[in-house]
């Protein structure tokens, strides 16, 4: 390790000095373009990787314009909320592999919670003390997350290398946004815009621990005399888990059409299939972690009764995800957005589980005599698959109106949702191997029905109107915005599992949410801005019983939660210019918080969500922002928040509560910041970032959280002159924890308190047991890319 450090630190001081050297010789730079007085450019995030792109003597392939303050981590930004983003200058920089939650890990309030140093297998979010589950995610208007569980599918949606821009709301959606868990922040990505003429671009990766990721992207040009232009793309990528046996791979394909027509009409269609499997971390226990650190893994080799075997224990997400959103300018003032959409997020996942020959359950009745092969002592391990899958369809759309200085908006949101999901299990010889992995030859019992732990069937009806009015004043320097959506979500549910109780059910949610905000724009560099907001989400976790074949009581119950409502309130400042400020204080009051809580099925790998009612909380903060506009080739950028987060009630654990009122709410912790530096002379390029998050609760009477801990990524590039058809080749080099840190990232399953807790009525609470995510180690990658 000591090695490998002093390496890159050589490598770095090489940089360095390579490029002070070039810098002070700028009339000899063998790749100088003399500048050119060119149209204005769209802003970085929505340039075509393979446009090639000059600006004052840089020429790219990928996308990067060196235009972003910051580095690409500081578009500008006019909305009268706290909002961030970051753009191709900053995407096309990091590693081909980064996922959405990485990439946006540096902008004020976020944690990315790293499992995989990489980010090709997604990671952990919380925003303002919000995770993931409670963040909304939008990929060019279309929801992208689980519509029933919320988890984000963020690393199977788009590659990086055609992502555009995202931009992120730290305090709450859009009132167009078509979502209804959004109690934090939104996030929305844009893809790239394809190029205007044919050609294409193609990179290669390789890295630390077998990793390779192979990309090309086709860009068709204008089709004929249509108007219409697009790209198609293609990669896979592969890796070896960084601890641990097993690995990943991946193959993802990206598609896109675009015409403009008119004034201000245009049209898009999106296609995007993935279809990948990856062993998954486990996450330990304090106890495990203070115990076993990294060494907590999968067993690399098989003994009967071994439920740990990484043959065993892999899961697949794949996704279809198909939409097309369409302006229409109808007539003067007057246009229609459409947002027509389809998703299917399919698997299965599969673990291991050992199960009696003689004993087993199905729900609560006993499953009879089973007669496998391969037992030992009466058991028999099995490798339990769960082929879920989980269709949408919906529509989103609004009417605006322009008249003067006034713009009014109605709008319309509709989805449906069918998520069917049967458990199966398969015996395992005495080598470890089943006789299949996507459900055939499942257990089946005497009765000739499948042995399972749930057999459910969920439907989902989502219905959301708004209004919204904004009127400019004072020659548009006062800008005023209000508006109210009101969401009604229904859903039903019902378990075949013999004795599951309720075999069906059905339950509905309805939320009217204003909206205002108000903005000054002082002058051209100075604005200020307030909002109030409101927010709902309908809870997740499980809405049916699930039991295991080992007994006859249900592991969980379905929720019975009421739903989340937030009020929030926020005021800020802006400055523009070759200096870039951001500052924002926010305050949030919400009921019925539900924090998000994973937990293993006993005696497997496999993990099942379930939603905990916190009760009332109120977090305030401040954020704040300072980026510089590239400036001798340096653009330096600075982030950071303070977050004072409370419970306000105690906590209710059966007939008794825990004394939490007024204790820290979990996952807040109290400073997080990011200090980074980019340097982009147009041959020479390079970045890096610091980042720094303070302690974090796990549990609601504060007796048991992870340390704070610092992680450093770095960046070092060189850009050529085009060789043969080869336009703009490049060679990047990513390291990511450099030093190796070796840290929790976050936490994964929650708790009342770590120890047993006398409650205030005098009950005696048992302890409950916190899970966290071992942070992603070190990694490098490096990377060839080139347009054509």
């Amino acid at each position: 390790m000591t090695s490998r450090i002093q390496n890159v630190f050589i490598f770095s001081i090489a940089f360095c000095a390579t490029g002070s050297a070039i810098a002070a010789v700028p009339e000899k730079h063998p790749h100088k373009v003399t500048p050119q007085k060119t149209a204005p450019l769209r802003d970085a995030s929505h340039q075509a990787a393979e446009n090639v792109v000059v600006i004052a003597g840089m020429a790219t392939a990928n996308g990067v314009t060196n235009t972003t303050p910051g580095g690409g981590l500081m578009p500008p930004q006019t909305d009268a909320r706290a909002q961030s983003g970051i753009t191709r200058d900053y995407i096309a920089k990091q590693a081909p592999t980064s996922n959405v939650q990485s990439l946006i890990a540096a902008l004020p309030g976020v944690v990315a919670a790293r499992s995989d140093p990489l980010g090709i297998t997604g990671d952990s979010l919380s925003i303002r003390g919000f995770n993931e589950r409670e963040t909304g995610y939008l990929f060019e208007g279309i929801p992208v997350a689980d519509p029933l569980a919320y988890s984000p599918y963020t690393n199977i949606i788009v590659d990086s290398e055609n992502m555009g821009g995202v931009t992120l709301t730290q305090g709450a959606a859009d009132i167009s946004a078509p979502l209804y868990n959004a109690i934090g922040a939104q996030i929305a990505i844009r893809a790239i815009d394809p190029a205007r003429h044919f050609g294409g671009y193609v990179e290669a990766s390789g890295g630390t621990r077998g990793a390779n990721k192979d990309f090309i992207r086709l860009n068709t040009g204008e089709i004929g005399h249509t108007g219409v232009s697009g790209f198609a793309s293609f990669s896979y990528t592969r890796d070896d888990s960084w601890h641990g046996p097993g690995g990943l791979r991946r193959y993802h394909t990206d598609a896109e059409l675009v015409k403009s027509w008119g004034t201000g009409s245009n049209a898009k269609i999106w296609f995007s299939y993935n279809n990948s499997m990856w062993n998954p971390f486990r996450v330990p226990t304090m106890a495990q972690w203070q115990t076993y650190g990294r060494g907590l893994n999968l067993s690399s080799t098989y003994t009967p009764g071994n439920t740990l075997y990484y043959k065993l224990n892999y899961s697949a997400t794949n996704a279809l995800i198909l939409g097309a959103p369409i302006n229409f300018h109808l007539a003067k003032g007057l246009d229609l957005h459409l947002t027509p959409y389809f998703t299917d997020f399919f698997g299965p996942s599969r673990s291991g589980q050992n199960i009696s020959n003689d004993n087993s359950n199905y729900g609560t009745t006993s499953a009879g005599p089973l007669n496998l092969p391969y037992a030992t002592n009466g058991i028999v391990t099995t490798q339990a698959v769960d082929p879920w899958i989980q269709l949408t369809g919906g529509l989103s759309t609004w009417l605006g109106w322009k008249y003067k200085t006034n713009t009014f908006k109605i709008g319309y949101w509709y989805a449906y949702t069918n998520h069917t999901e049967r458990q199966s299990f398969t015996p395992v010889d005495y080598e470890g191997n089943s006789a299949n992995n996507a459900g055939r030859y499942a257990i089946v019992m005497q009765n000739g029905r499948v042995l399972s732990g749930y057999d459910d069937t969920i439907r989902q009806q989502t219905n959301s109107i708004f209004i919204s009015d904004n009127l400019k004043l004072l020659n548009d320097k006062l800008n005023l915005s209000a508006g109210l959506k009101t969401t009604m979500v229904s859903r039903w549910a019902t378990d075949l599992v013999t004795g599951a109780t309720p075999y069906r059910s059905a339950r509905n949610y309805f939320a009217p949410m204003p909206q205002f905000s108000a903005s000054y724009q002082i002058d051209k560099k100075n604005q200020i801005y307030i909002d109030g907001t409101t927010a709902f989400r309908a809870p997740a976790g499980s809405f049916v019983q699930i039991f295991s074949p080992s007994s006859k009581v249900p592991i969980t119950q379905p929720g019975t939660l009421k739903a989340q409502y937030s009020i929030g309130e926020e005021i800020g400042y802006r400055h523009t210019g070759l200096w870039n400020v951001s500052l924002a204080l926010f305050n949030y009051n919400m009921t019925h918080r539900q924090v998000t809580s994973s937990a293993y099925i006993p005696g497997t790998t496999n993990l099942v969500s379930s939603s905990l009612d916190a009760g009332g909380q109120t977090s305030r903060g401040v954020q704040v922002e300072v980026g510089l506009r590239p400036w001798h080739h340096f653009s330096p950028y600075l982030s950071g928040q303070y977050l004072h987060a409370t419970i306000d009630n105690n906590y209710q654990v059966g007939s008794d509560y825990l004394p939490t009122k007024g204790k820290t709410a979990v996952l807040s912790p109290k400073f997080t910041g990011t200090i980074g530096l980019q340097y982009d002379d147009g041959f020479l390029f390079g970045n890096v970032n610091i980042h720094y998050v303070d302690s974090q609760y796990s549990t609601f009477m504060n007796d048991q959280a992870i340390h704070s801990y610092v992680t450093s990524d770095m960046t070092l590039g060189m850009r050529f002159r085009n060789v043969g058809f080869a336009k703009h080749p490049q060679i990047q080099l990513n390291l990511i924890n450099i030093g190796d840190n070796n840290y929790l990232s976050g936490i994964s399953g929650f708790g009342g308190a770590a120890k047993a807790t006398k409650g205030i009525y005098g009950t005696t609470i048992a302890a409950s047991t916190p899970t966290y995510v071992i942070g992603g180690g070190f990694a490098a990658l490096v990377s060839i890319g080139a347009g054509f």
